[in-house]
């Protein structure tokens, strides 16, 4: 299984950025899908997570609003659309794969997990 991530990079605050995360070796759509986060010197934090459908979605307080997490079952991919970046979202971001019934905002409940890249927000 793999979970490669792409977009991201250096942005104002105040600006926007996208991320996609292409899912192989599994079956997609058997997969809710979530993204994570860690800041510099912190713990890894739940970003957002949406179900195998695409009907559900649940965002952390701190993004809600901001964030949009979406997917394309077609084509294997889970998106998160960042808009309104603060200084604070600064992180690495990863996407991963769960499935189960779970909340799917904990770390231990998930799969797979793609490889972080760094979102940073300039002030």
């Amino acid at each position: 299984v793999q979970l490669q991530a792409c977009g991201g990079g250096l942005v104002q605050a105040g600006g926007s950025l996208s991320r996609a995360c292409a899912a192989s070796g599994l079956t997609f759509s058997d997969y809710a899908m979530g993204w994570f986060r860690q800041a510099p010197g912190k713990e890894r934090e739940f970003v957002a997570r949406i179900s195998w459908s695409g009907s559900t979605t649940r965002y952390a307080d701190s993004v809600k609003g901001r964030f949009t997490i979406s997917r394309d079952n077609a084509k294997n991919t889970v998106y998160l659309q960042m808009n309104s970046l603060k200084p604070e979202d600064t992180a690495v971001y990863y996407c991963a794969a769960y499935n189960s019934r779970h909340t799917g905002t904990r770390q231990s409940q998930y799969d797979y997990w793609g490889q972080g890249t760094l979102v940073t927000v300039s002030s």
